[in-house]
C-alpha cells in the first residue's frame, strides 16, 4: 500500500512537472526570440507577463469578454504596447547592450509604478470557466483541468512559433537577420521593421503568459518579477534557441517538481539554480546554441 502510494504521488509529481514546465516554457518563448533575434536583454520582459495579466482582468471585469477571448486579446494588446516601446525608445539603443538593459530596467520599473497609480496594490482575480476549473481523477491520479488547458496552449503556441518562425516570409526575415545582419541587409531585409515585429512578438507572447499566470496566482503590480527570473533561466541553459528553450524549459520544470516532492518548493528552486549554474560552467553556450554568430 505505501508503495501504491508513494507511485501515484511521484506520478502526481511528474505530471504537475509538465504543467510547471508549461509556465516556464511560455514565459520564455517571448524573451528568447527577443533575446534571440535582436540581442537584448529585456528586463522588462516580467512586467509585460504582468500587463498580460492586468490586461484580461479589464477584459473580464469591464468588459465581460469570456477567458478564451482574453487569451488572442491579450496577446495584440501588450504586442501592441511592445512595439510602441520599442519605437519610441530600444531601437535607438541597438548594439549597445548595458544600455538597453538599464533602459528595459527603467521601462519596468515606470510600467509597475503606473499600474500601481491606475490600479492600486490589491490582489486581483481572474476567473476561468467552470469546466476549465475542475479535475480529473484517473484512478490515483487528481489532474487539474485548467493545468491540462496551459499544457496544451503552450505546444500550440511552440508549434505556432515554430511555423511562423520557419515558414513565413517575415518569419525567415527574422531568422536571415539571427544569423548575419550584414548579409540580410545586402538582401534588402529592412533591420528595423524586423526588430520592431520581433520586440512586438515577444512582447504579445509574455501577454499570452499573464493571462494564464494570472489565473494559477492572483494579480499584483510586481507579479512579473519572479517569472522573468525563471523565463531568463530557462533562455540561457538552453541557448537563445527555440528549440533549446523547449528542451530547456521541459527539463527544470520536471526537475524543479521533482525535488519539490521529495523537499520543498525553495529548497528545490535552490538545487535548480544551482544545477543550472554548473552546467553553464561546462557548456556557456548552453544546449543548443544558435549556430552563427552575431555581426
Amino acid at each position: 500500500m505505501e508503495h501504491m502510494i508513494f507511485s501515484a504521488g511521484f506520478a502526481d509529481a511528474l505530471l504537475l512537472g509538465l504543467s510547471v514546465a508549461s509556465t516556464w516554457l511560455i514565459a520564455a518563448l517571448g524573451l528568447t526570440i527577443v533575446y534571440g533575434t535582436i540581442g537584448v536583454i529585456n528586463m522588462a520582459h516580467g512586467e509585460f507577463i504582468m500587463l498580460g495579466a492586468y490586461a484580461t482582468y479589464v477584459l473580464e471585469s469591464k468588459l465581460h469578454v469570456p477567458f478564451l477571448l482574453c487569451l488572442p486579446l491579450s496577446f495584440l494588446i501588450v504586442a501592441v504596447i511592445g512595439l510602441l516601446i520599442e519605437r519610441l525608445l530600444i531601437r535607438y539603443l541597438y548594439d549597445r547592450p548595458l544600455d538597453t538593459l538599464l533602459a528595459t530596467w527603467g521601462v519596468s520599473i515606470v510600467l509597475i509604478q503606473a499600474v500601481r497609480l491606475i490600479f492600486g496594490s490589491d490582489p486581483l482575480y481572474l476567473s476561468v470557466p467552470n469546466a476549465l476549473n475542475q479535475n480529473w481523477q484517473l484512478g490515483f491520479f487528481s489532474i487539474s483541468v485548467f493545468r491540462v488547458f496551459i499544457l496544451a496552449v503552450t505546444l500550440a503556441v511552440s508549434a505556432a512559433v515554430w511555423l511562423f518562425m520557419q515558414r513565413t516570409r517575415f518569419g525567415m526575415q527574422i531568422r536571415a537577420v539571427t544569423q548575419n545582419r550584414a548579409m540580410a541587409a545586402s538582401f534588402g531585409i529592412n533591420q528595423k521593421r524586423v526588430y520592431a515585429g520581433a520586440f512586438a512578438l515577444g512582447s504579445g507572447l509574455a501577454g499570452l503568459a499573464g493571462c494564464m499566470f494570472g489565473v494559477l496566482n492572483i494579480v499584483l503590480p510586481n507579479m512579473g518579477s519572479g517569472y522573468v527570473v525563471q523565463a531568463f533561466l530557462v533562455v540561457v541553459s538552453g541557448g537563445g534557441s527555440l528549440v533549446g528553450s523547449v528542451i530547456s524549459g521541459g527539463a527544470v520544470g520536471e526537475l524543479q517538481s521533482i525535488f519539490s516532492y521529495f523537499a520543498d518548493d525553495t529548497l528545490a528552486l535552490c538545487i535548480i539554480f544551482t544545477l543550472i549554474v554548473i552546467f553553464l560552467r561546462f557548456r556557456p553556450q548552453g544546449l543548443i546554441a544558435p549556430s552563427a554568430s552575431r555581426r
